[in-house]
């Protein structure tokens, strides 16, 4: 207990750090930044009606960081708004407000993401921690996946720097983890609706988690134990969904346009030079000029649907709590490589489904972390948040390392002289090299004037090469693990 202590106060205080550092878009008008997005939320839940909140007027101009999430995160921003208008009314006052700036509101607003810290993100982490370790008969499970959930850079870069709340959603997704691990699985339902309802990109973890529990009710035995099962959850689906749209079912037309809100096909095929298939093949291949705006969405969710079915319809043959960690990160990493609109932060939905497997593929994990976060680099430059980042990069593997080899777990050295894991350990090695030499050319060459964006785009690259890699390589952890029915132990691979 102790340690859990120690390692969660640590994680605070390294998250307090980074917000000491710039957020997204300070100083820079006329749209500032992620920053102003959240503020303006804020400002537009608070003095509007809830059925003006996703529609465009006078008083809300959606071309100025309209609404673009499901009504939960409206609801939190009311909330904040609510608080922000006792404390001072000009953080919230309409149309004024655009832009607003001090260090008073910098501090409530980093209060506010401490605050979804304090009360969800750390207790769905250490309920997981309770969950992992109560059907594991080998105490390391569970307290390794608690220090990565808490010290994993990626994840409190972007929301105490960059600023948003991804910690409310990913912290309901964990909690919901935790709760299908310990067998309870209409809270774990419920706490994943609230998940998708914050942000709809919890889209990444559905598939795995629709073909699990429909896994679990196909093994009740019987006919009517199938059916009973799935009507508690599908009832606890319902009632959650119902009161968070409760709002907007009245109208149908408030209730399509806030639909048309959570997904906008105008944004584009991804967002800025991020990691991922489509935007690594746009290099070779224009597709906004070969394929129209709607086909190309078809294209990608068709390709998401088809690449994710093998693991999702193993996860449904084998319901089992450590093949749904597998399916879980398997699902993102398509969703991820294929989907459409993909931003650089989004590897975070990646991320966190990764920390749940942190005991099983120490060294894996440990290599897709650093991916992940040199992957967005050119956001996090953007953002005057370089120092922590590579600060905190090194930081992590070091830690990592340390306490691996603690327990006995060190991923510094390849188990058993396997000739793959020595070739996986040499491919790491030149992995970091890489990594190291574009981010000392980013940070320190002009690119050349007819190609601007060189280094994001050959980090990008880069970066995707990787996850690929990372995606076939726990596909295969996936589809090789033997089914096991009551027991967590390591099993062998076939």
């Amino acid at each position: 207990m102790a340690n859990v202590v120690l390692v969660t106060l640590f994680g605070l205080l390294l998250r307090w750090c980074v917000s000491l550092h710039p957020y997204s878009g300070a100083g820079k008008p006329p749209m500032f930044g992620d920053y102003e997005a959240q503020r303006h939320w804020q400002e537009v839940t608070v003095n509007l009606p809830v059925k003006e909140w996703y529609v465009n007027s006078t008083s809300n101009d959606l071309l100025y960081w309209g609404l673009d999430y499901p009504p939960l995160t409206s609801y939190h921003s009311y909330l904040c708004g609510i608080l922000a208008k006792r404390l001072n009314p000009n953080f919230v006052e309409m149309h004024t407000s655009r832009g607003y700036e001090s260090y008073e509101h910098k501090l409530f607003m980093r209060y506010s993401v401490f605050v979804v810290d304090l009360f969800v993100y750390i207790p769905a982490a250490y309920m997981f921690l309770c969950a992992l370790s109560s059907v594991s008969p080998r105490k390391k499970y569970g307290k390794m996946e608690y220090i990565s959930l808490m010290l994993y850079p990626g994840l409190y870069l972007i929301d105490y720097g960059h600023f948003q709340y991804n910690n409310a959603s990913l912290g309901f997704f964990i909690g919901a983890v935790a709760a299908l691990v310990k067998g309870q699985d209409c809270l774990g339902s419920i706490l994943f609706c609230l998940a998708l309802n914050y942000k709809q990109m919890e889209l990444y973890h559905a598939l795995p988690i629709f073909f699990y529990l429909l896994g679990i009710c196909s093994k009740q035995g019987s006919i009517t134990g199938f059916m009973l099962k799935l009507s508690k959850i599908g009832i606890s689906v319902v009632l959650t969904f119902a009161i968070i749209w409760s709002p907007f079912l009245s109208d149908t037309k408030v209730l399509l346009q806030v639909v048309h809100r959570l997904f906008p096909l105008n944004r584009g095929l991804f967002e800025d030079k991020v990691a991922s298939f489509w935007c690594s093949i746009s290099v070779l291949v224009k597709l906004h000029k070969l394929v129209s705006t709607t086909n190309m969405a078809l294209i990608c969710l068709l390709c998401t649907i088809v690449c994710m079915i093998p693991s999702s319809l193993h996860l449904f043959i084998n319901p089992t709590q450590r093949h749904l960690r597998y399916a879980l990160v398997n699902g993102s990493f398509i969703f991820f490589l294929m989907s459409y609109h993909v931003h650089e932060k989004s590897i975070l939905l990646v991320a966190i489904p990764a920390c749940l497997i942190f005991s099983e593929e120490p060294f894996m994990v440990t290599w897709f972390f650093i991916t992940s976060i040199i992957s967005m680099l050119p956001l996090l430059v953007k953002d005057g948040l370089t120092v922590p980042m590579i600060a905190l990069t090194v930081l992590i593997y070091v830690i990592l390392n340390c306490v691996q080899s603690s327990t006995g777990f060190s991923y510094s050295k390849p188990p058993a002289k396997n000739p793959f894991w020595i070739w996986m350990r040499r491919s790491f090695q030149l992995s970091l090299v890489g990594f190291c030499f574009l981010t000392v050319v980013s940070l320190t060459v002009t690119p050349p004037s007819r190609l601007p964006d060189l280094f994001p785009v050959l980090l990008s690259i880069y970066s995707c090469g990787h996850y690929c890699l990372f995606c076939l390589y726990f596909h295969f952890c996936q589809f090789t693990m033997k089914y096991s029915k009551n027991s967590f132990t390591k099993l062998k691979m076939q």
